[in-house]
């Protein structure tokens, strides 16, 4: 069985991670199950009027969307799996129920692990995050644990890869993605917060909410060995980083 990517990006502070993130970032591939989040964002989407129509143009990446809206219903699936050119992933799929319209955010992050010892304690990967339908914004991905055992994450340096170019974002456009995530105990949920900031217009994206998570095995045939299941597919893969 395959290492969970988290484990192998955390090394041993993995376990300084809440029992119940443990659990949820404990999914690998060939488990034969993946995971299955539904809950509710108290806040979703864009808060700046003027820039939704820019974003609306986006739409069809399936990464960045012109709504914002508070109590909106999200689904999220969990697919741990191996990516096409061989490296530990994790494909997160997002349903974000807006009532004029369900969009869909999705991403697949993967473990670059290289030289003698992979996955040992003392030997951290590289997590590289692939955004969108097309999987055309790719960013480098910076994660912890917090004294109270949350894991927080930051994206670093961002390119775009458009076609046979690969074109790295300067610190003055590149937006910068803050996420944490934590178990709340007092309501039995799992929590989320993210925000995406861009030094020049602020707050870009904002989710923030709640959600219950299980484990459901894969049907027969839905997803052999490793594999994605179809359905969770992007529509193109990129093996550039």
């Amino acid at each position: 069985m395959n290492a969970p990517i988290y484990q192998l990006a955390l090394g041993d502070d993995f376990t300084k991670l809440a029992p119940e993130l443990q659990d949820y970032f404990s999914l690998a591939a060939g488990s034969g199950f993946y995971g299955i989040g539904e809950g509710v964002f108290d806040v979703v989407g864009c808060r700046q009027k003027w820039l939704r129509p820019l974003l609306a143009l986006t739409g069809s990446e399936e990464a960045f969307f012109p709504e914002y809206g508070e109590g909106i219903r999200f689904r999220i699936e969990n697919h741990a799996h191996v990516d096409p050119f061989g490296r530990p992933a994790l494909t997160a799929r997002r349903e974000i129920y807006f009532p004029s319209k369900t969009r869909l955010f999705h991403d697949t992050t993967s473990a670059i692990v290289s030289g003698p010892g992979q996955g040992s304690s003392k030997q951290r990967a590289r997590l590289v995050d692939h955004v969108g339908r097309y999987r055309r914004l790719v960013t480098d991905l910076d994660v912890g644990v917090t004294a109270e055992g949350r894991l927080r994450g930051v994206s670093k340096a961002s390119r775009l890869l458009l076609g046979p170019l690969r074109i790295p974002l300067p610190a003055a456009l590149d937006a910068r993605a803050y996420a944490e995530q934590w178990w709340d105990s007092s309501e039995g949920k799992h929590r989320i917060q993210v925000k995406v900031i861009q030094p020049q217009i602020g707050l870009v994206l904002v989710y923030a909410g709640r959600f219950n998570y299980r484990l459901a095995p894969y049907l027969p045939g839905a997803a052999p060995g490793t594999t994605l299941p179809r359905y969770a597919e992007p529509e193109r893969w990129q093996q550039r980083i």
